[in-house]
């Protein structure tokens, strides 16, 4: 595992790039920003001249093109040239060059341009309508006086979309000029907006805008909040609550959280949604991430008949259509697990009762397509054919094993006792079938074959780890960080491939905490973490490479939280009301703290200390205290 360049150092509060004075070092790059209504993927860097790089795509997700299909989100670029132009002494501003980037939330960039002004621009969307923003800051640092003009207020473009004519709008609130003394300062702000023909325009008030955006960030902050000896670890966390947080959209059939990266907006998928989002969302104890993921798993409900017909990929275009490509990925082994630990994360039973005939739909489904090894048949994975997945793959089996496991839970809650006994021995069988199918020598590591017939090492062998498979442990971690499939992204999809999706490596991290591989765990994780916040491209878990250019996903990020909460904290909800603390605490660390946690109807702080030779956890609400104490790796359970 070697040490990753790093281009950005840590502040207080985010991170910062910056510029060195000779501008030798040209780089550009690009993250994502999202509101209700709106999200924004900016690029930004320096050329070999050391000038400013800066352009965005804006994508409008409920304002649908032709054809409506997954990607039909109105989307538009624009570049740092179709911008309203600035003007200093006469002069179009063509020589700014960026001193540093910081990004803490919202994206600032601070440069020097000619005549001795700095430039200030802090880029961030809108929390609540179509807009993007970008406030502006201009000081004069000469002793001359100096004159700024910003060229004409509003360009407007329009696009013939499903529901009429969109209005595509650049505008600012610029004064015709500034006539700045020695030290003096303006603020002004662009704003891009798009809107339907007969939709009334909003006012523009960027004051009150950054207010929201800065307050989403606050509140992402200050509930589950991870304190650790290590400033890398905490501050990636903080910005993978936000990024999961953020990218929820009001469509016309409810709140739908979705992926993003210029591509999957207004739509839901029951990997990104429900298995990967979903379960985190009630630790966040963010309301609306909560209520998305109950509106997608609603959403799914009409599609679960007597018939039993798989049920589609993904939910698009704000609930109006379909997608079923790849046929069935395990789809319903995917609703059944998330929707299952959704309703035992929330805590509330009106919840499980609304969620529990879908979850009991889906595992009938599930097991129909149990073929004569026991396992359950699929036609495909989450990655859709890209690589050759069988007719029956681990993930899938293993997604339903858990899925066993938590429904098991979750009918005796709601004194469903013959479902739970039913439950929890088809959960054995189907745990003592994966190891018969799955279990084999590949490339001389006793782990997993990915499918019948598959001899190359997959990144999903890790899946066993995470559900709570106990077989062939050592010989799986072994193979996961072996030079044949760990890389300096993470995992490789295939051995010999170059291949790499952020989330199998995401799952494997949570899985060597899960099984007790702590050592292991916190020093890949810390080597990907920096990586991911502190390297060329930041500041989060992306989704792939080649494929999509490392696109910043939100539900990834979503996974990054996971490999805290039910990874190095071992969350995992035994009922409504309890749950098992499993804390990895690392061996150079001395404490570990999450706080303001939400689970199983409380707001809970989670606080690890070591003791001697063993670890003293405290669990802490309005109401006081409970201490526990036992060995590294002791399962200490909490009930209400």
């Amino acid at each position: 595992m070697s040490k990753h360049p790093e281009r950005w150092r840590l502040l207080d509060d985010g991170i910062q790039w910056n510029i060195p004075h000779d501008h030798a070092d040209a780089h550009e790059d690009h993250l994502e920003m999202s509101g209700k209504k709106v999200s924004v993927i900016v690029s930004y860097g320096v050329n070999q001249e050391g000038k400013l790089k800066l352009a965005r795509k804006v994508v409008w997700p409920t304002l649908r093109t032709i054809p409506n299909d997954t990607h039909g989100s109105l989307i538009h670029d624009f570049e740092l040239e179709s911008m309203p132009a600035i003007w200093i002494n006469g002069k179009p501003n063509m020589n700014e060059r960026p001193i540093c980037f910081q990004f803490h939330g919202l994206l600032y960039i601070r440069s020097k341009a000619d005549e001795g002004i700095w430039i200030e621009r802090t880029l961030f969307p809108s929390t609540n309508s179509k807009s993007v923003y970008e406030k502006i800051v201009m000081t004069n640092s000469s002793d001359q006086a100096v004159s700024i003009q910003i060229s004409s207020s509003l360009s407007r473009k329009s696009v013939k979309g499903v529901s009429g004519i969109y209005l595509i709008e650049v505008s600012h609130d610029a004064a015709s000029e500034y006539r700045l003394g020695p030290q003096e300062a303006c603020q002004f702000s662009f704003r891009i907006s798009a809107r339907h023909l007969q939709e009334k325009d909003i006012r523009m008030d960027v004051g009150q805008e950054k207010e929201q955006r800065s307050n989403l960030i606050n509140q992402m902050n200050q509930n589950l909040r991870l304190e650790t000896p290590d400033p890398v670890l905490n501050q990636m966390f903080a910005f993978a609550k936000l990024r999961a947080a953020e990218s929820i959209f009001e469509t016309k059939n409810g709140p739908m959280h979705g992926p993003g990266g210029g591509r999957y907006y207004a739509a839901i998928w029951t990997n990104d949604q429900v298995e990967y989002a979903g379960p985190f969302f009630p630790y966040l104890g963010y309301a609306l991430g909560n209520e998305a993921t109950r509106n997608a798993l609603r959403l799914y409900t009409a599609f679960m008949g007597p018939d039993y017909q798989p049920i589609p990929s993904s939910i698009i275009a704000e609930g109006s259509d379909i997608w079923e490509g790849a046929g069935d990925r395990g789809d319903a082994a995917m609703y059944a697990y998330g929707a299952a630990l959704f309703a035992l994360n929330s805590g509330d039973r009106a919840v499980a009762a609304e969620l529990w005939p879908a979850i009991i739909w889906c595992l009938t489904y599930c097991e129909k397509q149990r073929n004569k090894d026991g396992v359950i048949a699929s036609d495909s994975d989450e990655l859709e054919g890209r690589f050759p997945s069988g007719s029956a793959n681990l993930s899938t089996s293993c997604l339903v094993y858990a899925a066993y496991v938590y429904a098991s839970r979750l009918a005796l809650e709601l004194g469903d006792g013959a479902i739970a006994k039913q439950y929890v021995s088809s959960a054995q069988a189907l745990y003592e079938a994966i190891e018969q199918y799955f279990g084999a020598v590949v490339e001389g590591y006793d782990t997993y074959r990915y499918y019948d017939g598959n001899d190359l090492l997959r990144s999903w062998i890790c899946s066993p780890l995470v559900m709570g498979i106990e077989e062939r442990i050592s010989g799986t971690i072994r193979a996961l960080l072996s030079p044949r499939l760990w890389s300096e992204d993470g995992l490789v999809t295939q051995a010999g491939d170059t291949t790499f999706w952020d989330r199998s490596t995401l799952y494997a991290l949570r899985g060597l905490f899960v099984v007790g591989a702590t050592e292991e765990a916190i020093s890949y994780l810390l080597s990907y973490s920096r990586r991911r916040l502190l390297g060329n491209h930041v500041p989060y878990a992306v989704e792939a490479y080649p494929e999509g250019n490392q696109r910043h996903l939100s539900a990834e990020s979503a996974l990054y939280g996971r490999i805290i909460t039910e990874g190095m904290f071992g969350l995992q909800p035994t009922g409504l009301s309890s749950f098992i603390c499993k804390p990895r605490l690392p061996d150079a660390w001395d404490h570990m703290a999450l706080r303001s946690v939400h689970l199983c109807g409380r707001e809970l702080d989670l606080i690890v200390t070591r003791q001697g030779g063993g670890i003293e956890l405290i669990v802490s609400d309005q109401d006081g205290f409970v201490k526990f104490e036992g060995t590294v790796g002791t399962a200490f359970e909490v009930k209400k």
